[in-house]
């Protein structure tokens, strides 16, 4: 499954993650100081849903913010019942 968002192409980024060691200046210390930097990913939280694509649904991983933004228009629900049977 590839992490990207069908609606707003969000997908897995880069960045760093520091490690800071010491005791702030307004504390009496000298500083903090970076100890250390590491490799990180930031992954956007996505979901799979079913959704209504040109008339049909279809399942498609889009993100959270997508939903809440209503670019998602999900299937409507089903009506069909099985016919009852007579007695």
């Amino acid at each position: 499954m590839s992490r990207k968002c069908y609606f707003t192409g969000k997908s897995t980024r880069a960045g760093r993650q520091y490690t800071h060691r010491g005791r702030a200046k307004y504390l009496g210390g000298v500083g903090l100081r970076t100890t250390g930097k590491s490799n990180r990913k930031f992954k956007p939280n996505i979901q799979k849903v079913r959704a209504l694509l040109d008339g049909k649904a279809v399942r498609i991983h889009v993100s959270t913010h997508a939903i809440k933004m209503g670019l998602v228009i999900k299937r409507p629900k089903r009506t069909w019942r099985p016919p009852a049977e007579e007695v």
